[in-house]
């Protein structure tokens, strides 16, 4: 696989590989089967769809790319024990600290290089995300750029669990995006209020017009019941809004290869 080349496997929820070059890496793992319920507090997540691949069929991971800890659907039970195997795990500073090992915390614009054997360092660089609206905490997360250190164009963003809004506008006007993977299916928990907690399709097409030469790749709208708009309706409001070209779809188990 040329350096030039992403390839994305799709597992389900939050979880996909990202392999591009020599390095591979994986966003939020979520293992376990369907059927769960996890209760933190007033809030109860149930999950509705299981991984389409195992742990044990991902072979070696050496990063994984978490936008926070503290939700089930982005870190659940066999997700938490599968961190171990990895060579180091990206995430918020406070996560690295309750997460403790290999966990490693960045913050908002802070970059780590990840060596490679053969070739350039991959950068990774936390971004901004904002869990719901302003006057709710949700508790901290982080998006992350991902490039080669030695050629900064035509980066890959993930948006990790965040809304639209004027920090994740900002990754546009500091990145020259390429491949755009946008948490989606506007997340609603009644528990905590009525507003979306992640990206509606409204904010999926706001972020692609910032985005403007970016693939889009929508992750994490389905395999839980908090969500609330269908890979159907976010089709449809991305064709009505003369967009649906620049959407590429994943199904469970399957690998896409965006064109750098």
């Amino acid at each position: 696989m040329g350096r030039g080349r992403l390839e994305i496997t799709y597992i389900g929820g939050p979880t996909a590989v990202f392999e591009w070059g020599e390095f591979r890496l994986l966003t939020d793992p979520t293992f376990d089967p369907p059927g769960g319920e996890y209760k933190t507090g007033p809030v109860l997540l149930k999950k509705t769809a299981g991984p389409a691949l195992s742990p044990a069929s991902l072979g070696r991971i050496g990063t994984v790319l978490l936008s926070h800890d503290h939700h089930y659907d982005n870190l659940d039970h066999a997700g938490r024990a599968f961190l171990p195997n990895a060579d180091r795990v990206l995430t918020t500073p406070s996560g690295a600290e309750r997460l403790g090992g290999r966990a490693i915390g960045l913050l908002n614009w802070q970059s780590i290089d990840i060596p490679a054997a053969g070739g350039p360092a991959l950068r990774v660089t936390g971004t901004p995300a904002r869990h719901g609206p302003a006057s709710l905490d949700r508790g901290p997360v982080t998006g992350f750029v991902i490039a080669f250190a030695d050629a900064p164009d035509g980066p890959v963003y993930i948006s990790g669990d965040t809304v639209w809004y004027e920090g994740a506008a900002e990754v546009a006007r500091r990145f020259d995006i390429r491949t755009a993977v946008l948490f989606m299916g506007a997340a609603r928990v009644p528990a905590v209020g009525p507003d979306a907690l992640t990206m509606t399709a409204a904010d999926g097409i706001g972020a692609a017009r910032a985005f403007s030469e970016a693939t889009i790749v929508p992750l994490h709208y389905e395999g839980w019941a908090h969500f609330t708009e269908s890979r159907q309706q976010i089709a449809r409001a991305f064709e009505a809004a003369g967009l649906g070209s620049r959407v590429r779809w994943m199904e469970p188990g399957a690998t896409i290869a965006v064109a750098r």
